[in-house]
C-alpha cells in the first residue's frame, strides 16, 4: 500500500526570532542563600533537636547553680550545729501544709504530765493538730510515760543452749522472826505471751551459812528457807516471812539473805511468770523492804542498775541502786499502758523559738543600755538574814522597756544581785535562738538540713561543683590522650597498632578499684589522687572508639584521593578522618563526666570517698543512714544526680547528631 506523504513548505524569516534579555548581559546568577560552615550547620541541627535543647537547658541551670550557690550562699556547710539538725524543707510559711518546714508524726507516746508528745517541744506543735487517742494502747516495752502492766521474767539459755534453773531475786535484805514480816504479790494467769508458756515457780529465802564449800574452797555453802514450794498458783499471794525465819531457830532471830523467785525451765520452750505488783511489809520501818517493793510494773522495769551522784569538783560517784532487781534470766514488760498521739511539728519553731540567755551585767550595759536600745530600772534593799545582812532585789521594782528595733530581747526573765555589794551581776533575757545564731530573721532552708545542721541546698550544689570539676578534668584529659592514642593506633596499624593494643590489654586487665585503692593508699585521699586514678585507665575507652573509627574511614575514596594528591599524614588525620569520627567520640566523652560522678559516689559507699571535700558521693553516703527518719536527705541529692545523668544523655545524643558530617545540610 502506498504511503501518503504531505509536504509542507515553511518559510522562516529573521523577524520570527526574538532574543530574550537582549538588553542586558547574560551571566551566572548569584547564589541567594548565605554560605555556611560545618560549625554553623552543626548548631542549626542541634537547635532543632528539642529534647537535646531541654537537656542543655537543665544542664546549664545545674552548672550555673553549682558555680554561684556556694559562692553567694551564707548557709552553714562547714561548722557542725546540732541545734539546726534535721530541719524539714521549707519554702512557704508554716501552716500552708506543703513545703512549710513541718513534719507529721503518728503514734508518738503522749506525756500526760507535761501535756505534750514525749520528747517534743510543746511550743513547736502546730496549733490544732494535736490529736490524742481516746483509748489507751498496750505495749510490751518499758516507756517512762507508760504505767501499769506486768513484770515478765523468763528463762534464758546459757552459752551452750542448755536451759537451767535461773533465779530472780532482790538485794540482800535482813529478815526477822519478830517483826511480823510478810511479802504480798500478785501473779497473773495469762497464757501464750510472746510464744512462751506459764512456768512453775517457787519462792524462798537464800542465805550464806558461812561454811566453806568442800568442793570449792573459794565459796561458802548456801541454805534455803522455802516460803512457797513449786506451784502454778497465779493469784494474790501472801507469804509469812517471819514464821519461816522463826522455824530455823536462828540465834539472833534474824537472817541476812535474798528473796528469790525460782522459775522451773521447760525443755521445748521458754517459761515465764507475770508479776503485777509486790510489796514487803514489816511492823518496824525497813528501808530495804520499801526499796524492793513495787506497785507499778512499768516503773519497776525502768529502775536503773546504778545511780550516779555528782560530788564536789564535778566527779561522779557510781553506786548500786537498792531498788533495782537483778535477774539471771530475762526481765521485760508486758501490757504497759500508754496513750499515743499524732500531730504536726514545726521543726523551725523548735530550733529557733525564744529561750533564756544569761548576759553579764557589763556586757548588757555596754551593748544594749548605753547605745539606747533599751532601758532597765530596778531597786535593791538590805535585809537581815540570821546573823548576817545581804542585799536583795525588790522584784516589783524591775522595769524593762524596748527603745529601738535593734533591741532583740523579748523581755527580762531574771536579775542576779551581788549579796555583798548590791551590784547587778548578770541578766537573764528572753531572746529568739536564731538571733543568737547570727541571723537577722528566722531562716528558711528549701531542702532542709542534715544531721550536722548543714544546709542541704548549698551542700548539694557545692558537692555538684566538686563532682563536675572532677568529671570535666578527667573527661578532658581522657578525651585528648585517648584521641591521640587511638588515632595513631588506628591510622598506622600493623606492628604499631599491635604493640599499642597489647599495652591497653595489660593495663585494662587491672581492676579499676584496685588502681584507685593503691593510689589512695600511697598518695592520700584528695582531689588530685582521684584525678590521677581516674585518668590512668579512663582514656582507654576513648582510644578504642577512636581506633575503630579510623579503621572505618581511612580506606574511604576521599582519603585515598587526598593521599594521591600528596596530603601528609597529619592532614589526612585531622582534616579528613577525624572530623568524620567526632560524633561518636564526643558523645562518649560527654557520658564520661556522668560516669566519673557515679564512680566517685560508688567509692564513697566503700568509705573511699573524697575526704575533706563536699561531693555527691560523700553526701549520699553520709545521709543514707537517715533515709527512714529524714528521707529528703537522700531524695534531693538523688533527684539532682538523676537530672544530671538524664540531661547529659540528652545533650550528648544531640551533640552526636549535630557533629556527624554525613548529616550536613539535613533537617
Amino acid at each position: 500500500m502506498a504511503e501518503n506523504k504531505e509536504l509542507f513548505d515553511v518559510e522562516l524569516q529573521p523577524s520570527d526570532f526574538e532574543l530574550v534579555q537582549s538588553s542586558q548581559r547574560i551571566s551566572d546568577t548569584k547564589i541567594e542563600s548565605k554560605p555556611t560552615t560545618f560549625f554553623k550547620d552543626s548548631i542549626k541541627r542541634f537547635s532543632k533537636n528539642k529534647s537535646s535543647i531541654v537537656g542543655a537547658v537543665i544542664l546549664g541551670i545545674l552548672v550555673l547553680l553549682s558555680i554561684f550557690v556556694p559562692i553567694f550562699s551564707t548557709a552553714n556547710i562547714s561548722n557542725v550545729n546540732p541545734k539546726e539538725s534535721h530541719l524539714a524543707p521549707k519554702l512557704f510559711e508554716t501552716g500552708t501544709g506543703f513545703w512549710d518546714g513541718t513534719i507529721k508524726y503518728e503514734r508518738i507516746v503522749y506525756d500526760s504530765v507535761n501535756e505534750t508528745p514525749a520528747g517534743f517541744d510543746k511550743t513547736a506543735i502546730v496549733e490544732g493538730t494535736l490529736k490524742i487517742d481516746s483509748e489507751p494502747s498496750y505495749i510490751d516495752q518499758a516507756n517512762e510515760f507508760g504505767k501499769g502492766g506486768y513484770v515478765m521474767f523468763t528463762h534464758k539459755n546459757d552459752d551452750y543452749g542448755v536451759v537451767k534453773n535461773k533465779y530472780l531475786y532482790t538485794r540482800d535484805m535482813e529478815f526477822k522472826a519478830t517483826d511480823n514480816q510478810k511479802v504480798d504479790f500478785t501473779l497473773i494467769d495469762k497464757e501464750d505471751v510472746n510464744n512462751c508458756k506459764l512456768g512453775e515457780y517457787r519462792v524462798y529465802l537464800e542465805y550464806d551459812t558461812g561454811i566453806v564449800n568442800p568442793e570449792n574452797e573459794f565459796e561458802t555453802l548456801k541454805e534455803q528457807i522455802v516460803l512457797k514450794d513449786w506451784s502454778k498458783d497465779y493469784s494474790e499471794i501472801s507469804l509469812d516471812i517471819s514464821s519461816a525465819v522463826a522455824s530455823k531457830n536462828f540465834s539472833e532471830g534474824k537472817v541476812n539473805g535474798k528473796f528469790v523467785f525460782e522459775l522451773k525451765p521447760v525443755e521445748d520452750t521458754f517459761s515465764y511468770i507475770l508479776i503485777e505488783k509486790l510489796s514487803f511489809s514489816s511492823d518496824s520501818e525497813n528501808e530495804q523492804f520499801a526499796a524492793a517493793s513495787f506497785d507499778d510494773a512499768t516503773q519497776m522495769v525502768l529502775r536503773p542498775k546504778d545511780i550516779y551522784e555528782v560530788q564536789e569538783g564535778g566527779a561522779e560517784l557510781k553506786t548500786d541502786n537498792p531498788e533495782y532487781w537483778p535477774c539471771t534470766g530475762g526481765k521485760g514488760l508486758h501490757n504497759s499502758l500508754v496513750y499515743f498521739c499524732k500531730f504536726t511539728y514545726d521543726t523551725y519553731a523548735a530550733a529557733y523559738n525564744e529561750q533564756i540567755q544569761t548576759i553579764a551585767a557589763s556586757n548588757f550595759y555596754d551593748q544594749w543600755i548605753t547605745p539606747g536600745y533599751c532601758s532597765l530600772e530596778f531597786e535593791v534593799k538590805r535585809e537581815l538574814v540570821g546573823w548576817k545582812s545581804k542585799y536583795v532585789l525588790v522584784e516589783d521594782s524591775v522595769k524593762f522597756e524596748v527603745l529601738s528595733d535593734k533591741c532583740k530581747f523579748e523581755g527580762i526573765a531574771a536579775l542576779r544581785i551581788n549579796e555583798i555589794t548590791g551590784k547587778l551581776l548578770d541578766v537573764d533575757v528572753y531572746i529568739d535562738r536564731y538571733i543568737l545564731m547570727g541571723y537577722d530573721e528566722m531562716p528558711k532552708f528549701i531542702f532542709g538540713t542534715d544531721d550536722r545542721g548543714y544546709d542541704l541546698f548549698t551542700l548539694c550544689f557545692a558537692g555538684l561543683r566538686t563532682s563536675l570539676i572532677l568529671g570535666v578534668c578527667t573527661a578532658v584529659f581522657c578525651f585528648l590522650f585517648g584521641l591521640c592514642w587511638g588515632a595513631i593506633s588506628g591510622y598506622f596499624g600493623g606492628n604499631v597498632d599491635l604493640f599499642m593494643e597489647r599495652f591497653c590489654d595489660i593495663l585494662g586487665g587491672v581492676p579499676w578499684i584496685v588502681v584507685m585503692t593503691l593510689c589512695i593508699l600511697h598518695l592520700g585521699n584528695n582531689m588530685g589522687t582521684f584525678l590521677i586514678a581516674l585518668c590512668l585507665t579512663g582514656w582507654m575507652g576513648t582510644a578504642a572508639r577512636t581506633r575503630t573509627q579510623f579503621y572505618r574511614f581511612k580506606g574511604r575514596e576521599y582519603v585515598l584521593a587526598s593521599r594521591t594528591l600528596g596530603s601528609s599524614d597529619i592532614r589526612l588525620i585531622f582534616k579528613h578522618i577525624l572530623p568524620n569520627s567526632l560524633g561518636t567520640i564526643i558523645t562518649s566523652s560527654v557520658f564520661m563526666i556522668t560516669s566519673v560522678i557515679f564512680s566517685e559516689a560508688s567509692l564513697a559507699y566503700l568509705n573511699l570517698g573524697l575526704q575533706g571535700e563536699n561531693s555527691f558521693g560523700v553526701t549520699l553516703s553520709h545521709n543514707q543512714g537517715f533515709i527512714t527518719k529524714s528521707p529528703y536527705l537522700v531524695i534531693v541529692p538523688a533527684v539532682i544526680i538523676s537530672l544530671m545523668m538524664i540531661s547529659f544523655n540528652l545533650f550528648g545524643n544531640g551533640l552526636r547528631d549535630a557533629v556527624n558530617p554525613s548529616l550536613k545540610g539535613s533537617e
